[in-house]
């Protein structure tokens, strides 16, 4: 691991991180037992890279060796160990990040949930055995872990998203070298040590699982360096795009988890029972700064209005406060360079035709507190509607008939995650098929957000079209070979031709 960064005053200077931060950040972090070190307080540079590398390099070729159910096994301590500092974890999430406690502490349970997966995974994965058109002959195909997994996370998800990517890694036989946002860089550190000493108490070195803390000079030397077996970047699809060319450039491997442009279609038939909760869950939950938030919210005309005041008297509802409360259900955005994309965004909004119906505005507190923002009024295809602002603000529209909307649903550049609120069979499957929706993830009345770890996580178009998590992802963290062996006498060839 390298040398410890530098925190940032990222989320939120949360009730003036002078307040709350200290006066409860210190005894947080000895509840951790990290033995965090500041005696050096720098990121770490290139030749820190170097060593990082060389030494994951030559732990895998111990992991490799170690039979998948046998590294399952490590894995399922490394959930255990996860489980007894659950809390004080999610603590440290909200304290960094800025989301609420309750969803801090969730995110650290997914991390726990996918190790539980990778478990019982490492006991199922491998090929099948083809049948062969020449006697004598077994055809069967033949996984092997790629070697060494790069995985660059974002700071919305500090913790799940390289839980993801490293239990179902690391059961597939590879070594991993994490690369977490700089400005949750103590919830990178707090992880990877827990990490390490489950390694190291089962004799096993801990850089299996490597830590590097850096800025963009670290991230473009992951994406070029060819001992890089697979790099799984989560992040913009700005910046995922410059990986991705990166990545091909040396013909290497990756797995991309960019932006969401999410929406939610509402029809005249929906139970608005189960719209309402949904809609402000996914528009306003973790401050909006979810890849799956929801960002427009089409309504059929005939419940149009309906829909909006119910929605903007739960908004005035939302309790917004200090993230560690208890009470609070919406906490601040994670930088002050947040906040001038959302009030650049509201203001575009509003330069379009759109009306602000609630929000819209800097809350006056400390911190980086803005207001959950409803815009309606809005065409479907103005050009801030087409534009992920991580931000919370919700666009709602207009539509009369079912093809229009599917369509406008797909227009978007993303293709992450999306939902329909309906009661009609015939049109819950034409969702599902190949005229719906054209996302990874697609929902029927259940909102945008939360996805299980079960599911292959991920999306199509500028989303990346990486998967991670449940499902089959685990086969782009291995590689495949077609093996025949011949175990006759005779040379038999494909397609009966003769060679004599």
């Amino acid at each position: 691991m390298v040398k410890l960064p530098i925190p940032h005053q990222g989320p939120g200077d949360v009730e003036s991180r002078a307040a709350a931060g200290a006066r409860r950040c210190q005894g947080l972090l000895l509840a951790i037992c990290l033995r965090l070190s500041w005696e050096e307080k720098q990121s770490g540079n290139l030749e820190d890279y170097e060593e990082t590398v060389k030494k994951a390099k030559e732990a895998w070729k111990v992991w490799a060796d170690i039979p998948a159910p046998k590294r399952g096994e490590i894995v399922r301590q490394i959930g255990d160990a996860l489980r007894q500092k659950i809390k004080v974890l999610g603590s440290l999430v909200s304290l960094e990040m800025g989301k609420i406690f309750v969803e801090g502490v969730g995110e650290v349970q997914e991390y726990v949930d996918v190790c539980d997966y990778a478990v019982g995974l490492s006991r199922m994965i491998g090929g099948p055995i083809l049948p062969s058109e020449r006697p004598g002959h077994a055809l069967i195909e033949q996984w092997n872990p790629v070697g060494l997994v790069g995985v660059i996370t974002a700071f919305n998800f500090p913790v799940a998203v390289y839980g993801w990517n490293s239990a179902i890694a690391m059961i597939c036989g590879n070594a991993c070298l994490w690369k977490g946002a700089p400005t949750t860089s103590l919830v990178s550190v707090a992880v990877t040590k827990i990490i390490a000493k489950v390694l190291e108490d089962n004799k096993l070195p801990g850089a299996i699982c490597s830590l590097v803390c850096g800025g963009a000079d670290i991230g473009t030397a992951m994406a070029r360096d060819e001992r890089m077996d697979l790099l799984s970047f989560t992040g913009s699809t700005k910046v995922g795009k410059q990986v991705a060319l990166m990545v091909q450039e040396r013909f290497g491997r990756s797995l991309l988890e960019l932006g969401g442009n999410n929406a939610i279609i509402v029809f005249e038939d929906a139970d608005l029972n189960l719209v309402i909760p949904s809609a402000l869950f996914a528009a306003v939950g973790t401050a909006g700064q979810r890849c799956t938030t929801a960002r427009r919210l089409f309504l059929h005309e005939s419940i149009h209005d309906e829909v909006v005041a119910k929605l903007a008297k739960a908004y005035a509802q939302v309790r917004i406060g200090d993230p560690w409360d208890s009470d609070t259900l919406y906490g601040p955005l994670h930088t002050k360079e947040a906040v001038k994309m959302f009030l650049d965004a509201v203001e575009q909004a509003k330069q379009q035709g759109g009306s602000v119906v609630c929000g819209g505005k800097v809350i006056n507190r400390p911190g980086n507190y803005v207001e959950p923002t409803i815009v309606t009024g809005l065409p479907h295809n103005a050009p801030i509607v087409h534009t992920e602002t991580f931000a919370p603000i919700l666009y709602v529209l207009k539509f009369k008939e079912e093809e229009e909307v599917f369509a406008w649903n797909n227009e978007v550049k993303q293709g992450l995650s999306s939902s329909i609120f309906t009661k009609d069979l015939g049109r819950i499957f034409r969702w599902l098929g190949p005229k719906g929706s054209d996302c990874g993830i697609v929902n029927v009345n259940i909102p945008t957000s939360g996805a299980e770890i079960g599911g292959a996580f991920g999306g199509e178009k500028h989303t990346g079209g990486g998967r991670e998590s449940g499902s089959d992802s685990w086969k782009l963290y291995m590689r495949r070979s077609t093996c025949t062996i011949n175990y006759s006498k005779d040379l038999p060839l494909a397609q009966g031709i003769k060679f004599q």
